[in-house]
């Protein structure tokens, strides 16, 4: 039943917990930031919600709901206690022809729909409309729906509909709502079977991506960084690509009217104030950290006012670590034999669950001058000799990563890690809470660059220490996917991966606390080798992305058949 607890929601935030999986339209299923790839002045923020909508899901295809408040919270400073920018979006339908159980026939629609969006930049005590009636793309039902002569919708094809959906908000941002491919990629059957990934096949089944042809509902913003930047600096301002006051924390909601009212003539009522039913940030939190007894009620409250202190046990000590730690239940998932945690690294540091960690170190005079120095955070950092993982999975998970010793890459430390190093990452926004943190001065990595990779931050720091273009000094230099999750989080990045990594220990070891089998002479030892190679099955979306806003791909037609099996 433990193992069951850890994996058995492995998808992203698709059914995460037990009560938003029986309201769907409510639903936060993934979050993205990332500066957006064809334009270095604006940042692309993309909520989609509704899990599982299968392209041939008719009569009654699935829809942003009209009794569903979605919204999308931005954090520039940390002195504030709320929201510094809202989005908001609420949902209108209408039938236009009652008389059909059709969704489109002769050219008009059912549940036609539209929205409206508000922004807010005072906490959300005011907001003002700056799109009074967007449009909403019909779900691609198939040819005769959507291209039909007479009885569809005559549209050329169905990327006209989602071109002519793009809108341009009074205050200038892009803002597109309607159904998309799902772009996150998951081998949900492995992740189900007790963590079973099978990221090179088995016997029986090659890897599935469990979300393939599957749609969502998708929010998409593209938004200037002078809009969101704290003092109204354009990315051209920046002091460098690090510059910390260009960091901003952004994250997900849905929330429902607190009385629902079933009546007898079959129609529904809604009243009260809205509660917040689906959160979401950084990605896998509720289901792969949160335990199930919590998932409801970190549902239930904001990132703010200290609510998520109460859930930072669950990653200064986190339940996936005990399977990757031959002393607990390491055998019990083979699938995770590649990833292990540091016991003795450097011969003295062990960050398994219980184990002290660094805190051997606190208060010692070489933490001076670090963020590790009690005068800077190590009361977070370091809070007692049995929570290891506050030292690297807490602060990603709800500070942010500072350019600060020991967060700087091994090259040029000489196996100290804390000595300067190379500096990678600067997200740092300390609210303590869940959030997804990006830099907006990081620039895009193309993705026509060779060196591309959906691994993101770690695939940066792997060609900062490995690299002969990167690794001769310790100057602060860009390095292809920067721009990587966990700072922000692109549409390719391969989060799954990334973070089970992270579990393992791959941070620790990218800022020099290397892994047991490490030399002074050979850091790059056969067990980090073992954690880069490992995958969790798909390393990609099984429809291409677009190169331009919203970048998701069209969602999936139900008339039309794959060549291959769904997986």
């Amino acid at each position: 039943m433990t193992l069951l607890c850890a994996f058995g929601s492995y998808a992203s935030s698709h059914r995460e917990a037990p009560l938003i999986s029986n309201d769907p339209l409510a639903d936060n299923t993934d979050l993205y930031a990332f500066k957006s790839p064809d334009d270095p002045n604006s940042i692309t923020i993309i909520a989609n919600y509704i899990p599982f909508e299968s392209p041939e899901g008719g009569p009654n295809y699935f829809n942003f709901g009209p009794n569903v408040r979605y919204e999308i919270h931005i954090k520039n400073k940390a002195t504030t206690a709320w929201d510094d920018i809202t989005y908001r979006f609420t949902f209108s339908s209408t039938n236009e022809d009652p008389t059909t159980f059709f969704n489109i026939r002769l050219g008009k629609q059912n549940l036609k729909t539209t929205y409206k969006c508000e922004k807010s930049t005072d906490g959300g005590k005011t907001f003002t409309t700056i799109i009074a009636e967007g449009i909403v793309p019909p779900n691609n039902i198939g040819p005769r729906s959507i291209e039909g002569k007479t009885v569809g919708l005559e549209a050329p094809d169905y990327n006209s509909l989602v071109e002519k959906a793009i809108a341009t908000a009074s205050s200038g941002e892009k803002i597109f709502a309607g159904p998309v491919d799902d772009p996150f990629f998951v081998d949900l059957a492995g992740a189900f079977d007790v963590g079973n990934f099978r990221p090179e096949g088995n016997a029986v089944n090659a890897p599935k991506d469990g979300l393939s042809r599957f749609n969502v509902h998708s929010i998409a913003l593209k938004i200037p960084v002078k809009m969101l930047q704290k003092d109204g600096s354009g990315v051209d301002q920046a002091s460098n690509i690090l510059d910390p006051d260009f960091v901003i924390g952004v994250w997900a909601s849905a929330s429902r009217q607190k009385i629902k009212t079933l009546n007898t003539n079959g129609e529904v009522g809604y009243d009260g104030d809205f509660v917040q039913v689906s959160r979401l940030g950084m990605p896998l939190t509720n289901e792969a950290v949160i335990p199930i007894g919590m998932k409801d009620h970190w549902n239930a409250v904001t990132p703010y006012d200290g609510h998520d202190l109460q859930f930072a046990k669950y990653f200064t000590n986190p339940e996936l670590a005990l399977y990757m730690d031959d002393s607990q239940f390491g055998a019990a998932v083979p699938s995770l034999n590649a990833l292990r945690i540091q016991s003795k690294s450097l011969g003295a540091f062990d960050f398994r669950n219980g184990k002290p960690g660094l805190f051997g170190l606190k208060g010692n005079a070489a933490l001076d001058g670090t963020a590790l120095a009690e005068a800077a955070f190590g009361g977070v950092l370091l809070p007692d000799n049995a929570s290891p993982r506050a030292v690297d999975l807490l602060p990603i998970f709800y500070t942010g990563v500072p350019n600060l010793i020991p967060y700087q890459l091994a090259t040029g430390k000489g196996n100290n890690p804390l000595a300067k190093g190379k500096p990678f990452i600067h997200n740092f926004l300390p609210t303590l809470g869940d959030m997804l943190r990006l830099n907006m001065a990081v620039p895009a990595t193309p993705r026509d660059d060779p060196k591309f990779s959906s691994l993101g931050l770690v695939s940066a720091a792997v060609l900062g220490i490995t690299d002969s273009e990167y690794n001769s000094n310790t100057d602060l230099e860009w390095i292809p996917n920067m721009d990587g999750f966990p700072n922000g989080r692109r549409l390719e990045d391969d989060v799954t991966t990334i973070e089970l990594q992270a579990v393992s220990g791959v941070v620790l070891a990218a800022v020099g606390l290397f892994y047991d089998d490490a030399t002074a002479t050979a850091p790059v030892s056969p067990q980090l080798i073992n954690v880069l190679s490992f995958t969790s099955g798909p390393t990609k979306n099984d429809a291409a992305l677009k190169g331009t806003f919203p970048y998701l791909a069209n969602p999936w037609r139900g008339f039309d058949y794959p060549e291959k099996p769904r997986f």
